[in-house]
């Protein structure tokens, strides 16, 4: 495995990490009402934040702004940049055949079955009737279904159909996209720049059509309108880069990106600053002119972008070495976005009756979340049909002492 690639599957570790986490505080924000949402009544804010505790901290404010900004466009850029690759190897038929049982069938079961059970105590805490077959009645008489945090597979999956079609249709797009992507190696800035424009391109206008915070629900699809675009364009962004190669281009381990971390997280600081400052001041209803929604609508495309630059650069600097937890996390980072999030909302509702601390409860929750989900992913994995849900290969046994654990290599990500 190249160093590049190395990097990439440690990153895939963190951010599954990340993801936890984020998940695991929001019962714990400072900015949450003071009671719970109603399960009946639009617009379905539950949803976002299934248990609403009483202890709160500020700090976990600021982490979830943080990961909003960036974590999502990364993740998206994270998962097109195989994708030329697999579609070179597969074709489009074989490609989206393949995406369509390796995220569209696990995707159906687990919105179909984990999902209801994950926000069944979101129903219990503000219920009359807590009893599951009344919540079955409330739930059947939404009208959409939820989906969760699985909304990013469902876009996942729009993307991929959108890049088998254009590599059938238009097969020479892909090399075009890489020549696009052959300077960034050198000229990181450029790069940056070039996608700090067309993503404000994108998103801007729908950001000052629909407001930022805005969802939709249609059936078992949730999406934010201002966002569509948006993660569009990082999810072809990582798609050029990946066309022109991976250790070519710009995420070489021994090019300016890698050595210039500690200059892109001063970057990370200062979009997120440059969204944050303008966006609060249109949050609670207040009244603010054009510009300045404009401006934190912009702010947010160059946080997002100096966001994706950091966690790349800082990855490609210093997690170029195998470790035995980071390979099992990112063989079954998969595995543990379908299953983490009925935990994390469970230990949220069994911590509610503590006099823990917000941070106390945070703790517990991210901790058992993540145990527990690492865990069934593992053990699910090493069956065959669980392997064929979350893509991870069986593996060689090894200890917890072996240094270099024997790993069959992916040849592409979820």
């Amino acid at each position: 495995m190249s160093r590049t690639s190395l990097a990439l599957s440690n990153l895939r570790a963190i951010v599954i990490v990340i993801v936890l986490a984020f998940h695991s505080v929001l019962a714990y924000l400072a900015s949450l009402p003071a009671k719970p949402y109603a399960f009946d009544l639009p617009p379905y804010r539950w949803q976002a934040a299934p248990i609403i505790d009483s202890q709160r901290w500020f700090g976990f404010d600021l982490f979830c702004a943080w990961q909003d900004v960036s974590l999502m466009s990364l993740m998206f850029f994270l998962s097109g940049l195989f994708v030329p690759g697999s579609l070179a190897r597969k074709g489009s038929w074989g490609f989206l055949s393949d995406r369509l049982l390796r995220i569209g069938l696990p995707l159906a079961a687990v919105v179909a079955v984990l999902i209801p059970i994950a926000y069944y105590p979101a129903y219990r805490v503000t219920a009359i009737d807590p009893s599951p077959s009344a919540f079955w009645q409330h739930w059947t008489a939404l009208p959409f279904w939820p989906c969760g945090p699985q909304w990013f597979l469902c876009q996942l999956l729009a993307l991929n159909a959108l890049a088998a079609a254009l590599y059938r249709t238009a097969p020479e797009l892909t090399a075009r996209l890489g020549q696009l992507a052959a300077t960034a190696r050198e000229r990181p800035l450029r790069f940056f720049a070039g996608l700090v424009a067309v993503s404000a391109l994108a998103y801007v206008p729908l950001a000052l059509i629909y407001t930022p915070w805005a969802w939709v629900n249609t059936g078992p699809l949730s999406f934010q309108p201002s966002r569509l675009l948006h993660y569009l364009v990082y999810f072809f962004a990582g798609y050029a880069v990946g066309a022109c190669g991976l250790e070519r281009g710009l995420l070489s381990t021994d090019g300016p990106l890698a050595r210039h971390w500690a200059a892109w997280l001063a970057a990370a600081c200062g979009g997120w600053v440059l969204w944050a400052w303008p966006t609060s001041l249109t949050l609670d209803g207040r009244e603010a002119p054009l510009i300045v929604h404009a401006a934190g609508a912009f702010g947010y495309t160059v946080a997002c972008a100096a966001g994706c630059f950091f966690f790349l650069a800082v990855c490609l600097r210093f997690a170029t070495r195998r470790h035995w937890a980071l390979d099992s996390l990112s063989a079954h980072a998969y595995g543990m976005y379908l299953n983490h999030y009925v935990f994390m909302v469970w230990l949220q509702f069994a911590a509610l009756g503590y006099a823990l601390g917000a941070v106390g409860k945070a703790a517990i929750v991210f901790c058992g979340t993540f145990v527990l989900s690492w865990a069934l992913a593992v053990a699910t994995g090493g069956l065959s049909l669980g392997a064929f849900f979350t893509q991870a290969k069986p593996r060689a046994a090894f200890s917890f002492g072996q240094k270099r654990p024997v790993v069959v290599k992916r040849d592409d990500s979820a």
